[in-house]
């Protein structure tokens, strides 16, 4: 009998449909999940639906239709689609059966573990599509996967990939998306990444005398900060920018989407955009590599909301690297991760 292995691919999340209705409810999973905002349930609660989604969930809804396409829907639902196709064909059908979920929304991870179930496979790997470990993305999965599973009579061998920010193939992606560019083109260079709470990465120092005590804390990975997310966003950048032979005063490594008045993981990408403006440059191009999808933070966020304030401040352009999405060799690292 053959062993049959599943692999699961998990991507962050979308609305059902760009209208009010589905962008609420998905806002409301979302930022209720205790990794996310990590509060008191009473407090997180009462934040989220009476302040953070009555007061965003229109204007989010408006942003989702901009980036909405007309047959295939939300960007990173179809580019998750499109990547598991590919890893499908790469592999052997009688021994790996190859799906995708979304942690919040659709397709929920119960439905899709639920069709392993039904499969009898003998080994699940889940795959979080986030590169640099996050408790809020990449330790939600885990764990949801794991709350998921735990109810089943049978449960099968589950493995994680826990992140994979310095796996060759995902920085040669990167590395092949960004020669697309002439990077003479531009002044400067932006590798931004989503942003996260500052507490998040405090919290996740088990020393207390590491994480943000000094400028230099995430220069390299050590034993003390390997599990530190703005740590993995450096090394992410030294590895892609080592192999396009960037100089170091052509780039800088920032950090996007904050939301709230806390403070955040710096420098914030609409701090450093207003300075290079005021400097006098005039073009600039982002890498994304936290997102392995085109999704509303790169295509909106990257391309409408910061061109329009690197223009207020006299700048001229953005260019945008485009992410992996569904890219061959994209899907050569997948593979390659879930397989060895």
């Amino acid at each position: 009998m053959i062993k049959k292995t599943g692999i699961l691919l998990v991507n962050l999340g979308t609305p059902d449909s760009p209208n009010n209705g589905d962008v609420y409810k998905y806002l409301i999973e979302f930022l209720t999940d205790a990794r996310v905002i990590d509060f008191p349930w009473l407090s997180r609660q009462l934040l989220v639906r009476s302040i953070i989604v009555p007061t965003r969930y229109k204007n989010s809804a408006k942003t989702y239709r901009e980036v909405w396409d007309k047959d295939r829907g939300s960007p990173l639902l179809y580019h998750t689609q499109d990547l598991t196709e590919k890893v499908r064909q790469r592999l052997d059908s009688e021994q790996y059966m190859v799906e995708f979920a979304m942690r919040y929304q659709s397709p929920n991870l119960k439905s899709v573990l639920e069709k392993f179930q039904a499969a009898q496979v003998n080994k699940i790997i889940v795959l979080p599509l986030f590169p640099q470990y996050s408790s809020a993305c990449n330790g939600s999965v885990i764990q949801k996967v794991q709350e998921i599973t735990s109810k089943w009579l049978i449960i099968p061998d589950i493995s994680f990939i826990h992140h994979f920010y310095d796996h060759e193939l995902y920085i040669d992606a990167f590395v092949e998306q960004g020669r697309k560019h002439n990077f003479e083109e531009y002044d400067h260079i932006l590798f931004s990444y989503h942003g996260l709470p500052e507490r998040h990465i405090t919290k996740a120092d088990l020393t207390k005398k590491h994480c943000l005590q000094s400028d230099t804390c995430c220069s390299q990975i050590t034993e003390t900060n390997q599990h530190c997310y703005r740590a993995q966003c450096y090394a992410t950048t030294r590895l892609i920018v080592e192999k396009l032979g960037l100089p170091k005063e052509k780039y800088t490594v920032t950090f996007q989407s904050r939301l709230g008045k806390e403070a955040w993981i710096q420098p914030y990408t609409t701090e450093v955009i207003t300075r290079l403006a005021k400097e006098g440059k005039k073009k600039i191009l982002f890498f994304s590599p936290a997102f392995v999808a085109d999704c509303l933070e790169t295509i909106y966020e990257i391309k409408t909301e910061y061109l329009e304030l690197f223009q207020q401040h006299g700048g001229e352009a953005v260019g945008l690297v485009e992410s992996l999405n569904a890219t061959d060799k994209w899907a050569d690292a997948v593979v390659d991760l879930a397989t060895k």
